[in-house]
């Protein structure tokens, strides 16, 4: 090989390591961005109860609800209300629709987002799909609640919020759906032990 071909091969490496790097320091970076700008839309993590908080009957915040599914996804999920009013402090529960068009098992995650991005940190989730991964068997149909608090303590400029959630196909998906499903088969065919 050329000197010249060597060089060529060196700055590549170069630019592969690069990318590499990038990717791999890409989530720490983009946290850091939107704890500096505020602007990161994740929900409240925080347990907290009606009882915690003092109801704000003075005013009402409305609550949009959006559904989407990533590309791939071939499951159908909408909101069964696409708006609600809210009063500050006060406990909401709400569902989501969710059905697997397909004819074998996929598992799915949700991720939530809130706009606008200044109230993400004042809606708290106390139940939600969200919090774990969804296994929907072929052609079966979940209905799927979600429980939130919008604390007392937000802007008042704030009087409307968009909660809105992507459901992602898990990676190996049918291998997990499947694995799932020969445990319950084997819990079911396993005689129990004698002591």
């Amino acid at each position: 090989m050329n000197q010249e071909n060597k060089k060529v091969v060196q700055n590549l490496s170069f630019v592969v390591l690069g990318m590499f790097c990038f990717g791999f320091a890409l989530v720490p970076l983009y946290d850091v961005f939107c704890e500096y700008t505020g602007l990161n839309g994740k929900t409240g993590v925080q347990y907290v109860s009606e009882e915690q908080m003092q109801v704000d009957t003075s005013r009402e915040i409305r609550v949009e609800f959006l559904a989407n599914v990533n590309d791939g996804m071939p499951w159908e999920f909408k909101p069964l209300s696409t708006s609600v009013r809210v009063h500050p402090g006060e406990a909401k529960r709400v569902e989501y629709i969710v059905r697997n068009n397909t004819n074998r098992d996929i598992v799915g995650n949700a991720t939530p987002s809130v706009s606008p991005g200044q109230a993400a940190a004042y809606f708290q989730k106390t139940e939600c799909f969200c919090f774990t991964e969804q296994v929907l068997k072929a052609g079966e149909e979940k209905i799927m609640p979600v429980v939130f608090i919008i604390d007392p303590a937000i802007d008042e400029d704030v009087h409307e919020i968009t909660l809105s959630y992507t459901f992602f196909i898990k990676p190996g998906s049918e291998d997990v759906a499947a694995a799932q499903d020969n445990n319950s088969k084997l819990a079911l065919n396993t005689p129990p032990t004698q002591y």
